[in-house]
């Protein structure tokens, strides 16, 4: 039986946005704060977060590492401690990095794992039993149109997506009945330092990092299994796979050169994003808790670290 009380109101409602300093996080922050909630930004480049975390009324910050679980138990124990409960968490904290799997190495296979889906699992098991005990909470796991379309040059990323919408359905489906949701959120290319110099936006709909944040906030009202950014774009390509033969579908593909990710990356205009994460790369590697991309950045030809 559902819980009568599992009722979220935006006003006063206590939020956490992993990977709030930039891009999709620090919007959903600004959206949630906009509408009267206490966000909190966890993030591991704990300089850029608190600046962030200045522009936003009311925001705080605090250090979070997502792919370590004590670091999400003091992140937490911080927010709770100030703010007495959680009542929405957004899992948005994600890599992507780019080129051949066959060339990929084992560190930014553990990376992108690490972060995309253990990071994911980390957050939930955080927050779920306090939530079950309180009766009510939301948690939004920021997935993307990966998770349902498979392009080259990001298995291993379409992998960890993918990932991240099943354990978003299926954690949905065993805390139904306990005023708890899970709502996982697809955007499709969003137009952040994440995707640049990646060209994916020629091969599906390219969106604003405020699109997506409004996806987020929204998804507290009806608490939706599944919201693609755009809105049309899963239900599109569900019809697609069940109705379009494949080599039509591979025809289109050609034609719409579904490969930039693989072989037509810019590796200067994706340069900014892979050098900022450098060190916390190298950090990871050698076994310290971090939540970044690869050191190496992609070449010309789309080959990885």
């Amino acid at each position: 039986m559902s819980r009568n009380n599992s009722r979220i109101g935006l006003p006063g409602a206590v939020v956490v946005v992993t990977g709030g300093g930039r891009g999709i996080g620090a919007a959903t922050a600004r959206a949630f704060a906009a509408a009267g909630a206490k966000v909190w930004i966890g993030d591991v480049d704990t300089d850029v977060a608190a600046q962030t975390a200045t522009t936003i009324p009311g925001c705080r910050s605090a250090r979070l590492d997502v792919t370590d679980r004590a670091s999400w138990r003091e992140f937490l124990d911080e927010v709770v401690s100030t703010d007495e409960r959680i009542d929405v968490l957004v899992n948005n904290a994600g890599v992507m990095p780019l080129g051949g799997f066959a060339e990929e190495d084992e560190s930014t296979t553990d990376l992108v794992l690490d972060v995309n889906v253990r990071g994911v699992i980390n957050g939930m098991r955080a927050v779920v039993p306090g939530m079950i005990d309180a009766g009510r909470g939301h948690i939004v796991n920021i997935a993307s149109m990966a998770g349902m379309i498979p392009l080259p040059g990001m298995v291993t990323y379409n992998a960890s997506k993918f990932a991240a919408l099943g354990v978003s359905l299926a954690a949905r489906r065993e805390y139904a009945g306990t005023g708890v949701t899970v709502t996982a959120i697809l955007p499709s290319a969003v137009r952040t330092e994440l995707a640049s110099g990646a060209g994916i936006g020629s091969t599906i709909p390219t969106v604003e990092p405020e699109d997506v944040a409004r996806a987020v906030v929204d998804s507290l009202r009806k608490r939706p299994a599944r919201v693609s950014v755009p809105g049309w774009l899963a239900p599109g390509w569900s019809m697609v796979t069940a109705l379009v033969p494949e080599p039509i579908e591979n025809l289109v593909r050609r034609v719409i050169d579904d490969r930039r990710a693989l072989n037509r990356i810019d590796a200067e205009g994706r340069r900014a994003y892979i050098d900022r994460i450098d060190r916390q790369s190298r950090d990871h590697s050698a076994g310290e808790p971090t939540s970044a991309v690869p050191a190496k950045p992609e070449s010309g030809k789309g080959r990885t670290r």
